[in-house]
């Protein structure tokens, strides 16, 4: 033994010999007389036992004990006069002959023992040797006590027998473990029973406990803690979620859960065996959300009969009433009058910078104007008489996303849109027909029209000979068919990317196509054709750009997926290290995609934390450093205790960081607050956007638009109009800030650009592609979105989603409903009934949603909601006997 052991040995014996003075003082003059006369009781009762007549004795004991009250903070009067006994009573159970003399003193040596911190775990130990009394005879604390020991020991057993090479006996801790977990869930201590079972290992423990009053706090904190545990664990705890919803019928819920399993055979499954017509309409809504398409026709066989009810289903799970109902929500709150660019740029004294007109300053009015007025399908620059002629003002490339923004305007109204945007696609000029295709796309994201408009239109000019057509198809039909793994789609991309002469930009349209249609899929096929495209391409122009986009689309692949992306990292082990480091960083972040995966994190930091010296060895490379630093907010965003900490490290990375780094942290930061403008947040990318590096420059003001997309935020808008005067002489840096202003004002402030839904507990693995693809094109901002391929800021269309609740009856009529909308409050593991929202202001439905807001219905004995979660669409149905109480309540209060 050292001499530092021997050291720590010495001090926890001093502090044993410490508590057993303090016990053993205990000064009977300061003892109250019933203190003084229990005391004395108790040692008669040993003296008793040791005497001989032990059984009455020890029961006696028991019974002291089992019936003792304390406070909080103090231990109960028998066990602190029995504590400086502790070893008597053990000699006497190691004495005793009679089975049932010894099970009765291991009984009380069990509960003393809650008092002794030996390290021995005799609470445990004793528990095993005595009586079968029920736990709940001995009291909570007893319990908790208990159920700690059970946990240390079932680990201890395992590790010993794994280092013996024998098989562990836990038999008889999991028979225990089965009579704690019903005590604990009986008495609202479910967090402790869940704890136990993770610790063990078996929660299929726990459904058979789980009742009507308790399955929704239990599910909620098994939600919340599969963040925090390894794969497959996480997995495990969902898929118990999942069944304790469908134990009670809670179709909603155990959708929202199969949704995050991303596994195609339980969605469906939880869509087919639900029986009520309403919750099912419900569930059709909450995959069209997740932009999650199948064929219903196929999926219920019962339903073929009922024409009306399959083509309800099919809208709803299509986003077909999706324009129609946010036009609705544009009337109540009055923003349908359309808003002109200048509107957005006037300075604080109510003048527009003045700025030198270019092809790049019209295009960034363009885009501008086609996010200010998305999905309203009016405005002033383009969908006006002569707006055609606006279009022309622009040149080359611009025209083709010039063009393309008639997608955003028209979007989600695909009738009204294809009738648009049809003269365009008949123009003789190559870059407006190219962008009219593209807005073909635009204008069918995130709905799926039956008669398939945007593959009739699109599919003929995939294999065009003018090169345009057909980068604005492809990325068209991605766009189009985002999520749906279409068939058709896919066969007829596939021979796009085994193509040997094309251009490196159309085999990565081609890619991230591909892996748009196929995202969260896994599809090794689609995979490994996608990866296999980089071997077609030179060596030399792996280093690209464009190449990266490639690695990109395998990763979109395997979002969520996590593990199972090994199989495609093995392909790159053949490419140049540092090639092979950039595409491996890439994939396994989006593989990981808001999972929060703690391990994944910390080796992406990991990666962050090495030093190259690019100077002194040119042949490594440190670009992977940037992919690492947007990989962590990748892996974190999403989860509220990861993207704190991931935003603690960013600020690390910013002081000590390659300047590699730097550039990316804007965009990491983005990704971790989309859409929700955090003041910690825009503080610092404040001070980055006037850094020396103008990209970083660029990429904390692009950070700005999508922190603060959608949401009119007063501080945001101060400081990109600030912005605009102070780069007023740099065409680059000011289309940048024109660009953010857009996102800021997206859809006038009733669009939301995040990915998650649902109460943040979904991620909408298309909406996530298209957010990820425009932000790591951002690595590159100087050879991707400022140069020529402005057309990439089109993903977002995929993540734009109104941020709107919206009721209807059982009819899908809209109806007006008084709800609070508040901030929401964690309520994880507390018991009862607590109150979810906090500083609430009550309206009438549709309203707006913001980041972190929570709706009730503010009078629930009129209509009830099919869904826990008040968030987007959401069917209610009346509840009986209402009006009648309405009437007797009137006429109560006209007496």
């Amino acid at each position: 033994m050292t001499e530092k052991e021997k050291g720590v040995v010495d001090a926890v014996e001093g502090v044993k010999d410490v508590e057993e003075q303090k016990v053993e003082e205990i000064d009977e003059e300061e003892l109250s007389d019933a203190d003084r006369d229990l005391k004395n009781k108790l040692e008669g009762l040993l003296d008793q036992v040791e005497s001989g007549d032990a059984s009455e004795a020890l029961t006696s004991l028991r019974t002291e004990i089992r019936t003792a009250t304390s406070s909080m903070t103090s231990v109960p009067k028998p066990l602190k006069f029995l504590r400086p006994h502790y070893n008597r009573i053990q000699k006497f159970f190691n004495d005793a002959k009679n089975d049932n003399i010894q099970s009765l003193a291991a009984d009380v040596i069990s509960l003393v023992a809650m008092t002794i911190e030996n390290g021995e775990r005799d609470c445990l130990t004793y528990r095993l040797l005595g009586t079968s009394q029920p736990l709940s005879s001995w009291g909570h604390e007893y319990v908790r006590h208990l159920q700690g020991e059970v946990a240390i020991e079932y680990a201890k057993r395992f590790e010993d027998a794994e280092a013996a090479g024998t098989t562990a006996d836990v038999d008889e801790l999991i028979a225990l473990a089965q009579e704690i977990v019903p005590y604990c869930v009986a008495n609202n201590a479910e967090p402790d029973a869940c704890d136990l079972l993770m610790e063990l290992e078996r929660m299929d423990l726990l459904l058979p406990h789980v009742d009507e009053n308790c399955y929704d706090r239990v599910s909620l904190y098994l939600q919340s803690c599969v963040p925090f545990v390894p794969e497959p664990y996480d997995k495990m705890l969902l898929r118990v979620c999942l069944d304790i919803f469908l134990k009670f019928q809670k179709f909603p819920q155990a959708m929202q859960i199969s949704l995050r399993l991303n596994d195609m055979e339980t969605i469906v499954n939880v869509f087919k065996t639900c029986p009520n017509r309403l919750v099912r309409r419900q569930l059709a809504i909450l995959l069209g959300r997740q932009q999650f398409y199948f064929d219903v026709e196929e999926t219920l066989e019962d339903i073929e009969d009922d024409d009306d009810e399959l083509e309800k289903l099919r809208d709803l799970m299509a986003n077909i009433p999706l324009s129609e109902s946010f036009l609705a929500l544009g009337r109540e709150l009055d923003i349908l009058e359309p808003k002109a660019p200048e509107d957005v740029y006037k300075t604080e004294g109510g003048t527009t910078t003045t700025q030198v007109t270019s092809s790049q300053h019209n295009l960034s009015n363009t885009l501008t104007n086609a996010f200010v007025n998305a999905g309203f399908c009016t405005d002033k620059l383009v969908l006006v008489e002569n707006g055609s002629k606006w279009l022309y003002r622009h040149k080359a490339r611009a025209r083709v996303a010039a063009v393309g923004s008639l997608g955003l305007l028209h979007l989600w109204d695909v009738d009204g849109g294809l009738t648009c945007i049809d003269p365009y696609v008949q123009s003789e000029k190559d870059d407006v027909k190219a962008g009219a295709l593209l807005a073909v796309g635009v204008v069918n994201t995130t709905v799926r029209d039956e008669n398939e408009p945007a593959l009739a239109l699109l599919s003929d000019y995939v294999t065009s000979k003018v090169a345009l057509f057909r980068v604005g198809s492809i990325m068209g039909l991605g766009l189009a068919y985002a999520g749906t793994q279409n068939e058709m789609v896919t066969e007829l991309l596939l021979p796009v990317l085994e193509e040997g002469d094309i251009d490196l930009e159309l085999r990565a349209v081609a890619a991230i196509a591909l892996g748009q249609i196929h995202v969260g899929t896994g599809n090794g096929e689609v995979g490994e054709a996608i990866a296999n495209s980089l071997f077609l391409i030179d060596h030399e122009e792996h280093n690209s750009a464009h190449s990266r986009l490639i690695a990109l689309a395998c990763g979109l692949v395997y979002m969520g997926k996590q593990s199972e992306v090994q199989t495609l990292v093995s392909v790159f082990a053949v490419l140049d290290e540092n090639v092979q480091t950039v595409f491996t960083t890439i994939v396994e972040a989006i593989a990981y995609a808001g999972t929060g995966a703690v391990l994944k994190i910390q080796e992406m930091l990991l990666h962050c934390s090495e030093y190259i010296d690019t100077k002194e060895d040119k042949t490594k490379s440190d670009l992977f450093q940037a992919y690492a630093t947007i990989g962590i907010a990748v892996v974190a965003m999403g989860e509220e205790v990861s993207v704190a900490m991931a935003l603690r490290s960013m600020s690390h990375l910013l002081q000590y960081g390659a300047p590699v780094i730097r550039r990316s942290v804007p965009l990491a930061m983005a990704l971790l607050c989309t859409s929700n403008p955090e003041l910690s947040v825009l503080d610092l990318l404040s001070k980055l956007t006037h850094d020396p590096d103008m990209l970083v420059a660029y990429n904390s003001i692009l950070a700005l638009g999508l922190i603060g997309a959608g949401t009119n935020h007063a501080r945001i808008a101060g400081m990109l109009r600030t912005l605009a005067q102070y780069y007023s002489k740099s065409s680059n840096a000011l289309f940048v800030v024109r660009v953010a202003q857009g996102l800021l004002y997206t859809g006038k402030g009733s669009i939301t650009m995040s990915p998650f839904h649902t109460e943040r507990s979904l991620l909408s693995t298309a909406a996530a592609s298209g957010l990820l693809t425009f932000v790591y094109g951002l690595v590159d901002v100087n050879s991707l979105f400022l140069r020529d391929y402005y057309y990439n800021i089109f993903h977002l269309a995929l993540t734009m989603s109104p941020r709107i609740l919206s009721l209807f009856d059982e009819d899908l009529n809209p109806i007006s409903v008084p709800v609070r909308v508040g901030q929401a409050v964690d309520v994880v593991g507390q018991a009862g009934k607590p109150k979810t929202i906090t500083g609430f202001v009550t309206n009438n439905t549709p309203v707006l949603l913001g980041f972190g807001e929570r709706a009730q219905l503010a009078n629930d004995d009129e209509y009830e909601p099919l869904t826990p979660t008040l968030e987007g669409f959401v069917i209610c149905t009346k509840i009986e006997n209402a009006d009648s109480d309405d009437s007797d309540k009137k006429k109560k209060k006209k007496k």
